[in-house]
């Protein structure tokens, strides 16, 4: 089993999220540590869709968890957020930018700290 690591505030963010939003993501996550979910590769899990109406308005929003599990050694969690569909589909520019710098701080940390022991 790898080990998780949380990056930045990713923890705390889904520490945040409703109690069953979190078992769901604490299952996926559980099962990618035993190699599972398409090891190798960033992935973004979606626990749930839900709508809210306001007025007439229908807003369409997502709970995401988006981890990687390219490192052999371990799985980094990068963040968790509820994904508002501004747009249609597309995540916000804000989200994808804070999910980049934390995949570059856990390469850093990987560097650091596991590579050394590939060698």
């Amino acid at each position: 089993m790898r080990p998780l690591k949380w990056v930045g505030g990713s923890k705390k963010s889904l520490d945040g999220l409703p109690e069953d939003v979190k078992d769901v993501f604490g299952s996926a996550l559980l099962d990618v540590q035993y190699g599972g979910l398409q090891m190798g590769r960033n992935r973004s899990v979606r626990a749930s869709r839900m709508k809210s109406g306001r007025s007439s308005r229908i807003t369409t929003a997502y709970l995401r968890a988006v981890y990687t599990a390219t490192f052999p050694e371990v799985v980094y969690v990068l963040d968790a957020f509820l994904k508002k569909s501004k747009s249609g589909s597309k995540t916000p520019q804000a989200d994808k930018d804070r999910v980049r710098d934390r995949f570059k701080a856990a390469k850093r940390d990987y560097d650091e700290h596991h590579r050394k022991r590939e060698k």
